[in-house]
């Protein structure tokens, strides 16, 4: 899958495209579908995953089976870490 960073809302300089794929493919992440229809009719998913370095990102994407793009992403709050590191704890 392609992950595709063109005209991003968010700054590459503060989260590294590396960090978002790794993230992506973290095998303990938390994905979420949107609770409300868009008018536009696209679906955006909600992501929380963690990155080698331990970093928690929180990040929304859309995608269609080859090519993923990222539409914003951002640091964990605090809540959605403990969120996260319960749901990671399940796993384990």
């Amino acid at each position: 899958m392609e992950l595709d960073l063109l005209d991003v809302q968010f700054d590459l300089r503060n989260i590294k495209p590396r960090e978002l794929e790794e993230a992506f493919e973290d095998p303990f992440s938390v994905r979420f579908l949107p609770d409300n229809e868009r008018g536009d009719g696209a679906t955006r998913y909600y992501s929380l995953g963690r990155t080698i370095a331990d970093r928690y990102l929180f990040f929304s994407f859309w995608t269609d089976g080859k090519t993923t793009r990222v539409v914003a992403a951002r640091e964990m709050s605090v809540t959605e870490q403990k969120f996260y590191d319960r749901k990671y704890a399940e796993y384990r």
